[in-house]
């Protein structure tokens, strides 16, 4: 990784929560602040089935890549919004099966930055930006980008538990639809969001995390939909429940859940309709 092209972190706040660093705390990351898992402790009790669904989302990822490398022979990767660094990280998922996969990760929380320099340490095929991929046509020509991915040649690009980030003002159509166009077919994006369909239910959480200042919206399945077939074609079994993403009990486990976390593990079963909902799409 050529860390000495990236920016330096100018400041990781500690007083407010990140969406990272609960997302990686309901993972096992300890790479997190007070302020973080408080926020965490806070929401579960309102919504308990989030850790659940931030756990199968981690688990689709494995899931999706290990298509993308293994069936669909996808060698590099761009992962949007990649959050911190924990077990079974795309490029270590890609190359099981695909030893030359390349990987480019981004984020814009500079914490991340700091974390996977020492993980990706002598990696010239793997490297993480901090970058707002909000900004598709700057990010697509950053210089990292340009190094790893051919764009003459089939690319998957992951936007995996970030599409609820990206709220109507960002024009997500055009976010998710960019480096798509720019793709050649056989390409791929997989994509995934949290979807409420009670409207009271979806607005709280949305205020709840946009209060926090965590940029937050709520689709349901049919504006998942509308943003996503759009020239792209589902792979089976389509666009789902994740947990219903070619299930594979035999794949590697997650860590435990933290123990404050652990009384709300189990909630998506009780049928609220709360889930990460999205799946594999291909460029024909």
């Amino acid at each position: 990784m050529d860390a000495d092209r990236e920016p330096q972190p100018v400041e990781i706040r500690d007083d407010v929560p990140a969406s990272a660093r609960v997302y990686g705390w309901a993972l096992g990351s300890k790479d997190n602040y007070q302020v973080d898992r408080d926020f965490a402790l806070q929401t579960a009790p309102v919504f308990p089935e989030s850790i659940d669904i931030t756990r199968q989302n981690r688990l689709f990822l494995y899931r999706a890549v290990r298509y993308l490398a293994e069936e669909a022979g996808i060698r590099q990767f761009l992962d949007m919004g990649c959050g911190l660094p924990t077990d079974n990280n795309v490029h270590q998922v890609a190359r099981r099966f695909v030893p030359d996969a390349r990987v480019v990760y981004v984020d814009i929380d500079p914490i991340v930055l700091v974390h996977a320099r020492a993980l990706l340490a002598g990696d010239g095929s793997t490297v993480v930006i901090t970058a707002d991929f909000r900004d598709q046509e700057r990010l697509l020509d950053h210089p990292d980008v340009r190094r790893l991915i051919d764009f003459d040649e089939p690319l998957a690009v992951l936007f995996l538990s970030v599409g609820h980030h990206l709220v109507d003002a960002d024009d997500p159509h055009r976010i998710l639809h960019t480096v798509m166009d720019r793709a050649v077919p056989g390409s791929h994006l997989a994509f995934s969001q949290v979807v409420i369909s009670d409207p009271a239910r979806a607005a709280e959480l949305d205020e709840r995390m946009n209060t926090a200042g965590i940029p937050w919206q709520n689709r349901s399945r049919e504006e998942v939909d509308a943003l996503l077939l759009d020239g792209l074609e589902p792979v089976e079994p389509g666009l789902v429940n994740l947990l219903h993403w070619r299930p594979d009990p035999d794949q590697p486990p997650l860590p435990p859940v933290p123990d404050e976390l652990a009384p709300f593990e189990g909630a998506s079963k009780m049928g609220r309709d709360m889930c990460e909902y999205g799946g594999v799409l291909r460029k024909p």
